[in-house]
């Protein structure tokens, strides 16, 4: 018999999860270029050529018990050391190899740190609409989810409401920006608001209160937005980055946290860290990609795709009489449902072979989640359908 956890976990399987799979299934019946899956974020552009030549490399010509082996938990320290350069150079920061320990992605940089930070009945507050996952890694070590109602107008962060929610038990703020689902980017003002109320809070209630940032789609931005880098706002912050949408390596799992010297007790934290890499079972980030990241740290993806198909899908959707604001970033689009039922309504576009995820999922119900990391070819042909759908639901178009 399974635990009672893991009981709840499987009665609520993930909705994207679930989505992906009926969508195999309407491949098999109306063939796969008349489905149009647009329920997982998974990327669509192909990963920079340097990171297969990098891998051929490393295993052809480096020691195979050093490329295969163990290493510190916490990562190889000539890769920590580039990629702190590589952070100094963009951002102006001032990091270490020290500050830098290497991940199975950014999900395990997030169970990490929560494992490292939380007691029993801590609070962790997330701003609604968030990727739902974080419910299972805060609920993972018996912590409690402070969820803080959207801002359905620009998906700012609803910074009043943040201030009155804090307590003694705030142990924790988790923000993503570039945001998923949203796709809105946090700005410096809003960054600095948001450290500004911590800042107070933390002297309130005299404890520290951490700022985790979740980065995975930090160089997905667009229109020349830029992404503020958090840790020069505010000294108790972790950044949680991965490398699954910047270089389109999500089944790879390779990513960093950053814990700045001056976060209080960092020394102690970063040694928690690290234990808890081997604590929860990663032990240490896969070897044979830290060392390919050492070898491509200045590579790109070409957005090119991405922003063809965010401005298509966009512009394509409001002219068919359908609600939603223009991501700045990440490769999602959040939608308002035309039904106030947003599950029903994410049924209805099923009839049109349409896949779409709740916002429901994200705690934020009447809305819907659109993942445009597919080929443009896919969105031009789901056009006809979204109009069909538009038209269903007798929606005032252009």
């Amino acid at each position: 018999m399974i635990s009672n956890k893991m009981k709840k976990l499987v009665e609520n399987n993930s909705v994207i999860r679930q989505m992906f799979e009926e969508g195999k299934k309407l491949e098999k019946i109306y063939g796969k270029e008349k489905v149009y899956d647009f329920s997982l974020g998974n990327p669509s552009i192909e990963a920079p050529q340097k990171i297969n030549q990098s891998i051929i490399e490393i295993v052809e010509k480096e020691n195979s018990l050093q490329v295969h082996g163990y290493m510190n938990n916490a990562g190889f320290e000539d890769v920590r050391e580039t990629i702190s350069k590589h952070i100094n150079k963009k951002f102006n920061t001032d990091f270490t190899k020290n500050n830098i320990i290497m991940v199975c992605g950014a999900a395990a940089g997030i169970n990490i740190i929560l494992k490292s930070i939380l007691n029993p009945k801590d609070e962790v507050i997330v701003f609604a609409p968030y990727f739902m996952e974080y419910n299972n890694y805060i609920e993972n070590y018996d912590g409690k989810v402070i969820s803080i109602s959207p801002n359905t107008e620009n998906f700012n962060p609803n910074l009043e409401e943040l201030e009155k929610r804090i307590s003694k038990n705030t142990k924790a703020l988790l923000i993503n920006t570039p945001n998923n689902p949203t796709g809105v980017i946090y700005s410096k003002e809003t960054i600095q608001k948001i450290a500004n109320i911590l800042d107070k809070k933390q002297n309130e209630y005299g404890h520290e209160i951490f700022l985790i940032s979740d980065e995975p789609y930090r160089e997905l931005a667009y229109d020349g937005k830029e992404v503020p880098y958090v840790t020069k706002y505010y000294d108790n912050t972790f950044v949680v980055y991965s490398y699954s949408k910047s270089l389109s390596l999500p089944g790879e799992r390779i990513g960093y946290v950053v814990v700045p010297s001056q976060m209080e007790d960092s020394s102690n934290i970063t040694n928690a860290l690290t234990i808890a890499n081997r604590t929860l079972g990663f032990v240490n980030a896969p070897s044979l990609m830290q060392k390919v990241i050492q070898k491509c740290i200045a590579e790109k993806v070409d957005l090119t795709t991405y922003d063809t198909n965010r401005n298509l899908l966009y512009n394509s959707l409001t002219d068919f009489g359908f609600e939603c604001i223009k991501p700045q970033g990440a490769f999602y689009l959040f939608m308002k449902s035309p039904i106030d039922d947003d599950i029903v309504f994410c049924e209805k576009a099923k009839q049109f072979n349409i896949l779409l995820v709740p916002g429901s999922s994200f705690g934020c119900s009447g809305f819907v989640r659109i993942s445009y990391c597919v080929s443009t070819e896919t969105i031009k042909n789901s056009l006809q359908a979204f109009k069909k759908l538009a038209n269903s639901l007798q929606l005032k178009g252009k």
